[in-house]
């Protein structure tokens, strides 16, 4: 099958990427490989998945509408995973307007190629974030996310309502999926686990925020991977049970769903370092810092509806992610 992969350059986009390679499909991967951090890590994930025959790059960026569309019109391809956007929940407070040029125009422009070719299915990156001031826990499909705190967050929710409206006006098959802080072996560096063990080993304090009093549901990139696999080949279907005078935000007429990806096993922040510690053999130095604008106490996913869906759980435990994780980074730095 040919699969187009947006954002094949980052840290979901590649491994998932070679696992759709090692499984014997096509892939068609664009990225404009922007400097929000280090290229030289992103052109080295690339030189993995240049090593399959069946994978061609192009360098492009999704908020050119017309070089996506013509790209669209010459693979056509069958199925298209997006995950390219612009990330990072304080940055977007830093710097508001690359979001909206790539979170917005860019999937508007993602989705357009859809329309244009009759893809069979669109899965896109969506986010935890967009639960933002809710404090029920665990988060749930059914939930309201009427209320982003960022505004990362609120083009995310942006990107799942385009998605529904383009589902319902030409019956395309969308998937979002909320990924709930992803870790792992080739993660970015502007993530906790990287900053952390660089400074660790580097005998340089990390930053507590909110003094170490935050649970996050840490999710291992295998299990994202599965998850991504598993949904990109079973295409969204409207929901048999929907009720349009009590409408719930976790069902649809339209060929649209909506998935947590988390490991649905949040962790106090303080024992995420303390199992880094331990794998690393050092103690870390701890500055104790207020919460970040834009930042959430807790995040938690309930995911029966993608272990409904797919049969899949994510599992993973952190003790063996995080040494999987710092073997990598002891390798790879």
């Amino acid at each position: 099958m040919k699969i187009l992969v947006t954002g094949v350059a980052g840290f979901i986009g590649m491994h998932c990427a070679k696992k759709l390679l090692d499984d014997g499909h096509e892939i068609i991967g664009i990225d404009n490989l922007n400097d929000y951090y280090d290229v030289a890590l992103k052109n080295d994930r690339l030189k993995i998945l240049k090593s399959y025959k069946h994978f061609r790059f192009l360098k492009l960026d999704i908020k050119d509408q017309k070089d996506v569309l013509n790209l669209f019109k010459k693979e056509i391809p069958q199925r298209v995973l997006h995950l390219a956007a612009q990330a990072g929940v304080r940055y977007s407070i830093q710097n508001p307007h690359v979001y909206i040029d790539s979170n917005i125009q860019g999937f508007i422009n993602i989705l357009e190629g859809c329309r244009t070719i009759k893809a069979e299915h669109l899965v896109f990156a969506s986010s935890s974030s967009v639960y933002g001031g809710n404090e029920k826990v665990p988060f749930s499909e059914h939930d309201n996310v009427d209320h982003p705190i960022s505004l990362y967050a609120a083009t995310k929710k942006a990107n799942e309502l385009m998605a529904h409206t383009y589902s319902h006006l030409y019956q395309i098959p969308t998937t979002g999926l909320r990924f709930f802080t992803v870790y792992g072996p080739w993660g970015r560096p502007d993530m906790s686990p990287l900053l952390f063990t660089k400074a660790i080993l580097a005998n340089e304090p990390i930053q507590v925020f909110n003094h170490g009093d935050m649970m996050r549901d840490f999710t291992y990139i295998d299990d994202i991977i599965v998850s991504v696999k598993e949904t990109l080949f079973k295409s969204a279907t409207p929901s048999t049970n929907f009720d349009s005078k009590n409408p719930d935000p976790a069902s649809s007429h339209a060929p649209y769903r909506i998935f947590n990806i988390g490991n649905s096993q949040p962790l106090p922040l303080m024992h995420f370092i303390e199992t880094l510690e331990d794998a690393l053999g050092k103690k870390a130095i701890m500055k104790m810092m207020d919460m970040q604008a834009g930042d959430v106490k807790e995040t938690s996913a309930d995911t029966s509806e993608l272990n409904r869906w797919v049969n899949f759980k994510p599992n993973t435990s952190i003790k063996e992610g995080v040494k999987q994780f710092v073997d990598w980074y002891k390798t790879y730095y």
